[in-house]
């Protein structure tokens, strides 16, 4: 019992040991081995590596991708023509040569984009000091990036090189500082304002000309169509008088009864009119009673 136990133990142990010596490097990450603080070697290709046990050795990883450093501050810069802006960027950058950047800068990440936001801040306000508004927004804005990238890279470079490599460097804003901008703001809608109502008065007086013009045309067509209606109304009053007189020139008699009862037509225009008459003298009366009318130049 006691010997199986001691080959459980030895098992163990060994399976500690491996483990203590051995490591995996991912393809995403650069291994570095240290030998009592000091950089053994650097593992670049993924895959099984084996170390001595801790405390003899031990290994760190840096991620050897392509990273971006976004801009962290709003401090304002001054242009060319002292105008205040704040500028918005980023960097894409990797670690290239790990035992440098573990030297010369710091043993991760952080360490490098702490130091790096610090030296593209001061590249781009050396030039941005170099240049106007109207050039950062758009003449000039590729030749900026341009020599900030090529300042940075001078820098990271230089007698004590950082082991990395920037790969580029971009504006993503270009504005004023927040009391600047409220004021360009204020005088942009003082402009809009302006022209809105430059629109609006000649929009109006358009308005009130074409509603002039049509009411012109209104009274013109009225007074046209008027006229016409008058000349049509006279001409067939003309026309009916004719007939009446060709109608009634044939039976003079009938004529003399149609106006009597017109005129009797008239007299009972409303619901409370009475009319006394005398039946046995009344023309009107005699036709009904199967009488004849009387001739035209007879009296009633």
């Amino acid at each position: 019992m006691n010997r199986i136990g001691l080959i459980f133990s030895s098992i163990l142990l060994l399976i500690v040991l491996a483990s203590s010596t051995l490591f995996v490097v991912d393809q995403r990450q650069f291994g570095v081995v240290y030998a009592l603080g000091q950089i053994k070697d650097v593992i670049t290709e993924p895959g099984l590596n084996w170390k001595l046990p801790p405390p003899f050795q031990n290994v760190s990883y840096i991620d050897k991708r392509l990273l971006t450093l976004d801009s962290s501050d709003s401090e304002p810069m001054l242009t060319a023509e002292k105008q205040r802006v704040v500028i918005d960027w980023y960097v894409r950058w990797r670690i290239s040569e790990p035992s440098e950047y573990i030297r010369n800068v710091g043993l991760n990440e952080a360490a490098g984009a702490s130091q790096l936001n610090r030296v593209v801040r001061n590249a781009f306000q050396e030039e941005v000091n170099k240049s106007t508004v109207k050039e950062l927004l758009a003449l000039k804005r590729e030749d900026l990036m341009a020599a900030v990238k090529a300042e940075v890279l001078d820098k990271v470079r230089g007698s004590k090189p950082w082991g990395v490599d920037v790969v580029d460097v971009r504006i993503t804003r270009v504005d004023y500082v927040e009391a600047i901008t409220e004021s360009v703001y204020r005088r942009m809608e003082a402009e809009r304002k302006r022209v809105a109502n430059e629109l609006r008065s000649t929009g109006a007086a358009e308005g009130e000309k074409i509603r002039a013009d049509a009411d012109r045309q209104r009274e013109v067509t009225i007074a046209n169509a008027y006229r016409d209606a008058q000349k049509i109304k006279g001409e067939g009053d003309a026309e009916a008088a004719r007939v009446y007189a060709e109608a009634f020139g044939k039976d003079p008699q009938f004529a003399q009864f149609y106006r009597s009862l017109d005129a009797y037509k008239a007299s009972f225009n409303g619901k409370g009119d009475v009319m006394v008459l005398d039946p046995a003298s009344s023309d009107y009366f005699k036709v009904f009673r199967g009488g004849s009318a009387p001739a035209a130049n007879s009296k009633k």
